[in-house]
């Protein structure tokens, strides 16, 4: 990849956001709409989740591909070849675990998690929610407290 000026690259990183992303409204609305009230963003929950359905225990994180490493050992191959490769591999690498840490750390405490690649929230809003439902007909149906 060519390189590019590091103005224009901190001005574009400056933008980038961690709560409200456009992924994590089309899923909130499409939630919403079903009927699920959630939380946003809880910070007293590890990870600080996007969204939390406090009724029935769900924590839904909204993934972009870049940030959380989606397809990773193809990303890495091409981080490799671009400017600052070992900033960004570490990075993408410590967010990854970060990730699993805090599915665990949240699992200990008895939330049930899900995570959606932002593509796929996308292309798919409503297989994401349906996702959502089964999990709550699931817990439903075998008698957990909701």
């Amino acid at each position: 990849m060519a390189a590019r000026d590091k103005e224009i690259v901190t001005k574009t990183m400056k933008r980038v956001k961690s709560k409200d992303t456009s992924i994590e409204v089309i899923l909130r609305k499409a939630l919403w709409a079903k009927g699920l009230h959630y939380r946003k963003n809880d910070a007293s929950l590890p990870g600080k989740p996007d969204i939390v359905l406090p009724k029935y225990k769900i924590v839904i994180f909204c993934d972009s591909e870049f940030f959380h490493g989606k397809d990773w050992d193809k990303l890495k191959a091409q981080l490799q070849r671009c400017n600052n490769p070992d900033y960004w591999i570490k990075k993408i690498e410590r967010n990854r675990q970060r990730d699993v840490e805090n599915d665990q750390k949240l699992m200990f405490l008895g939330w049930n998690v899900l995570h959606f690649w932002g593509k796929d929230i996308v292309k798919d809003t409503e297989g994401c929610v349906r996702v959502v439902e089964e999990m709550i007909f699931d817990m439903v149906t075998n008698g957990e407290d909701v």
